[in-house]
């Protein structure tokens, strides 16, 4: 029986989708920015990389050829040599919004129409009533920030305070996000999670998509930094996703990275977390390797996004792209007969861009294994067709929306 790894590189975009406009994003082009700043020098840094942007792997797998369906050329360098190596697309989000849930939610078959609830670019940006309620429910002196910002900025703006006061860190984005900063030793890490747990409640009268705990150590001598504790609370699906279909047909299902989180660990099985995009990696390929007959991977790589597409840092993005690059002879190798590797995003974070946010683009679908046919499967008018396609493979009834492509 066949088996599925379905890797999200998150947010490796590659184009603006064609409602990207309204979310002041037309032009934007994560894969295609990038590769055009490495080829004019501008993805260079002393002892991290240098040169052109070299995905030798992704490229034979048309990863240069989804980014011209999605945009009309070929990014500099991305141009295949040979013979394509894999099935190849690009896919268009149909989901209201450019997040991290709307996005997975999609690619399982679950498109959200309606939009989320944003919080506005104001100071205050939080509702008087969403910030009295967290106060008194979790028995907090207050709150700091209230505003959008970048989570590094404010941990090194407010973290001082913070520690003084016992007040945590709140703030937004352009996404549907509440996320609260807090110090691990000084405030407390499952304090923050149960502070967390309390917004999150109070977060679903506002339709919030998320509630994301960013937990960070330090001193205001030192400096303030991030620890790999995040956790997010998101909603749960409001009806059945391609992971609930596979759970209750009994198959085995591996999650990776964050991907538990994103669907409140309703059919997320057993759920491996890691830290970084190489022990993603890592984790994928040891749970391939016992993987049951007829089972199912899911992978988030995270450090696309969060830790270069943020940050809008060229050279870190570009080297995280070829760090996977290079992981990919690994992934082909541990597939056996009959088994599908599919490789996506769920939005894009072009470095190049305006801001710190997400970016409303198309997503690459790149699909291979030992069985599966090469070529173009063209443009996809939904994530969901890689569901669908996934649900099809395994020889389990559909969740939802979408079209296989096979």
């Amino acid at each position: 029986m066949a088996r599925v790894l379905l890797i999200v590189l998150d947010s490796v975009g590659i184009g603006g989708g064609p409602d990207a406009a309204r979310y002041g994003d037309e032009g934007a082009d994560t894969i295609g920015h990038i590769a055009e700043a490495c080829a004019r020098g501008q993805g260079d840094r002393d002892g991290l990389r240098s040169g052109p942007l070299r995905l030798p792997n992704l490229t034979a797998l048309g990863l240069g050829l989804a980014s011209d369906g999605a945009t009309g050329r070929v990014p500099p360098g991305l141009e295949p040599v040979g013979a394509v190596e894999g099935a190849y697309g690009h896919a268009v989000e149909t989901a209201a919004g450019k997040d991290t849930p709307s996005g997975h939610w999609e690619i399982a078959g679950l498109p959200m129409l309606e939009d989320w609830g944003h919080f506005p670019d104001t100071q205050p940006a939080f509702p008087a009533a969403l910030t009295a309620a967290l106060v008194d429910r979790a028995g907090l002196p207050g709150i700091l920030g209230d505003s959008h910002a970048s989570g590094i900025t404010i941990i090194e703006q407010l973290g001082a305070e913070h520690v003084r006061t016992g007040k945590p860190i709140c703030y937004t984005s352009a996404d549907s996000v509440f996320q609260i900063a807090a110090h691990e030793e000084a405030f407390g890490l499952e304090r923050l999670y149960e502070v967390c747990r309390i917004a999150r409640v109070i977060c679903d009268r506002w339709r919030v998509g998320r509630v994301i705990a960013r937990p960070f150590v330090g001193s205001d001598t030192d400096g303030f930094r991030r620890t790999t504790n995040r956790k997010d609370f998101s909603v749960a699906p409001p009806s059945d996703t391609l992971l609930d279909r596979l759970t209750a047909a009994g198959r085995e299902v591996v999650t990776v990275g964050k991907i538990g989180d994103i669907f409140a660990h309703r059919g997320t099985g057993r759920e491996v977390k890691t830290a970084g995009n190489a022990a993603g990696t890592d984790a994928a390929l040891a749970s391939l390797a016992t993987l049951d007959d007829g089972g199912f991977i899911f992978v988030n790589l995270v450090d696309f996004d969060t830790e270069h597409g943020h940050r809008r840092d060229v050279p870190g993005y570009a080297a995280e792209l070829e760090a996977f690059d290079a992981r990919l002879p690994e992934i082909r190798a541990a597939l056996r007969t009959g088994d599908l590797c599919v490789i996506t995003a769920d939005h894009g974070n072009d470095p190049t861009w305006h801001g710190t946010e997400h970016t409303r683009e198309q997503v690459p679908i790149l699909a291979f294994g030992p069985k599966v046919a090469t070529g173009p499967i063209g443009r996809r008018e939904s994530f969901a067709d890689i569901g669908a396609t996934v649900a099809r493979h395994l020889g389990i009834a559909q969740a939802g929306a979408g079209q296989s492509w096979r």
